[in-house]
């Protein structure tokens, strides 16, 4: 039997970089593309190929011999930068999943997997921080508060189209706010556990026990770790599911209650100055059910343990920037 041949477009990026070590694991072979190589850490696929997926003709050689695609590039970032730069990521998100999609369907790609986000959830059905539960239907009618959710939504709507059209299998995985080492976690992109990571972090170092959050700080989410997020989308792909899933934890915390959290894995007291920022929706949280229902699994990494092993990571790049020693 021959081997399966995947391809992880974002492989340079956090999910993407950690989904193509999990699949080489698998035993399939892996081609990873991005506009960058990965930061923090070696490659792991078989092929890595600087391209820029806005590019059709870019696209076409990514999916060249490719069994399936797991297709995970964007331009994206934490509420400061998707709240700031509609234009710049509906183009490039748009140009990069309508040219992916097509190129695959051309090249006889047998699945496909998209990346959409919690993000496309409506605006009016966030507006408290006691969120209920986001259902997968919960979509419709649509209003995504950014660029970035309109974004996910039509993608999503193009790879239903594809697979009732072409017979091209389609699976969709709605993302809410996966975290964990070896991402971003400075420069504006990052997302919130990151963020308050290195600010609690820096803390931590320099003996200046104050951090500034955006916000009062009770706006509401759910975090799930990578590792979990890793298993679902295997689970999904390999799943007969066509219809977008929710992944993510169903645990909600205010970002009050995130810092704390850190503060104390890191072993200090913080204060909290809150200032004026971004803050993205009121509140957001997964409604679970269908996931239990489609996969017989659901996210089984706590806040506090996951938060556990990305603390430490970031505690490390941060001494290293500011020419301290880096910890145990």
């Amino acid at each position: 039997m021959s081997q399966t041949k995947v391809l992880v477009t974002g492989a340079g990026g956090f999910i993407g970089h950690h989904l193509v070590t999990y699949l080489k694991k698998l035993g399939y072979w892996v081609r990873g593309v991005d506009i960058k190589y990965p930061e923090f850490s070696e490659v792991d696929a078989d092929e890595f190929e600087i391209l820029d997926l806005r590019r059709w003709d870019n696209c076409l050689q990514a999916t060249r011999g490719i069994d399936e695609v797991y297709a995970l590039a964007a331009d994206m970032g934490g509420m400061g930068f998707i709240s700031s730069h509609h234009a710049e990521i509906l183009r490039n998100n748009a140009l990069i999943n309508i040219h992916t999609l097509e190129a695959a369907r051309i090249n006889g790609v047998q699945r496909y997997f998209f990346t959409s986000s919690a993000c496309v959830y409506p605006e009016y059905r966030q507006m408290d921080a006691n969120v209920i539960p986001l259902k997968e239907e919960d979509a419709y009618p649509a209003q995504p508060q950014d660029a970035y959710g309109w974004e996910k939504l039509i993608i999503e709507r193009l790879c239903t189209h594809y697979r009732q059209d072409y017979g091209l299998e389609t699976r969709i995985v709605r993302f809410h706010n996966i975290y964990g080492p070896e991402g971003t976690w400075e420069g504006g992109r990052e997302k919130a556990p990151a963020a308050l990571c290195r600010k609690i972090a820096v803390a931590k170092l320099t003996g200046n026990h104050e951090i500034e959050m955006w916000g009062d700080g009770e706006q509401t989410r759910s975090f799930c770790y990578i590792d979990d997020c890793l298993e679902g989308i295997y689970r999904l792909m390999r799943s007969d599911y066509p219809h977008p899933l929710n992944l993510g934890s169903d645990r909600m915390v205010t970002i009050n209650e995130l810092a704390y959290i850190i503060a104390d894995i890191a072993g200090i007291k913080i204060t909290i100055k809150h200032i004026e920022g971004p803050v993205g929706v009121r509140g957001r949280n997964s409604d679970n059910t269908r996931l239990r229902e489609v996969l017989g699994w659901e996210p089984q990494i706590s806040l506090e343990e996951g938060l556990a092993r990305t603390y430490p990571w970031i505690e490390q790049q941060v001494a290293k920037k500011l020419g301290l020693p880096i910890p145990a």
